[in-house]
């Protein structure tokens, strides 16, 4: 029942935006690599009905090679201790989570099939689904192969090579760069990032009392100098 009212409350999301073509408020962004991406999409039911966002994946290795930075995975005990987290996390929450076959493997079939197919809430859930709960072999072509077949994909390789959709990818990851976005998963309001499923709350309170939280506005804080 849970997830049928967070996918309503997304699709109705999407939907405003298709039809009236509003700019979102807001960006969250995410890559299908993150299990972290994963869980705080099982919670946008918890962001305020008042943020109008869209949903953009992008390539988070994209990220790390502006930012020059390895992912948790790249670092050994950094990688076992974010797969003990997101296991404990998800049963704290009641989430769904199992790790698949091999991580981290590659997301660009899975970002690209997306986009294919418009980044639809109800797209990005059976992704996201597919990887997190079902322990699929995503690391091979078998793996990208059966969740084509579920979203009735006709032709996977043309929707994974057509020149549009790796553009859309390329702009989507290079706008989250713009932004100064250096992780996934992050919603971006306005100039403010707001970092990791953590950072949930920070995110409601400044959305709720803006004036409250004026004092740690980005703004207020690139001015601090560093002492090394």
């Amino acid at each position: 029942m849970l997830k049928t009212r967070v996918n309503l409350l997304l699709v109705h999301r999407f939907l405003h935006y298709a039809e009236t073509d509003m700019p979102a408020q807001a960006q969250w962004y995410f890559d299908f690599v993150s299990p972290y991406a994963y869980l705080q999409f099982k919670r946008l039911n918890q962001v305020p009905p008042s943020l109008d966002y869209e949903m953009v994946p992008i390539l988070f290795a994209g990220l790390l090679k502006r930012w020059e930075h390895k992912g948790p995975a790249e670092i050994g005990p950094k990688r076992i201790d974010t797969y003990r987290h997101c296991q404990w996390l998800a049963e704290d929450l009641g989430i769904a989570f199992r790790l698949p076959q091999a991580h981290p493997f590659n997301p660009l079939p899975y970002l690209r099939l997306c986009i294919s197919l418009g980044s639809t809430p109800e797209v990005i859930d059976s992704i996201f689904s597919y990887i997190w709960t079902e322990s699929p072999p995503v690391h091979s072509e078998t793996g990208i192969e059966e969740i084509a077949r579920r979203l009735e994909i006709d032709d996977l390789k043309a929707s994974l090579q057509a020149p549009e959709t790796k553009k859309q990818l390329r702009g989507n990851t290079e706008r989250a760069i713009a932004a100064g976005v250096y992780g996934v998963p992050t919603f971006v309001v306005g100039t403010e990032r707001f970092w990791g499923l953590d950072q949930m709350g920070m995110l409601a309170q400044w959305l709720a009392k803006p004036d409250e939280m004026a004092h740690i506005a980005s703004a207020n804080l690139s001015e601090l100098p560093t002492g090394l």
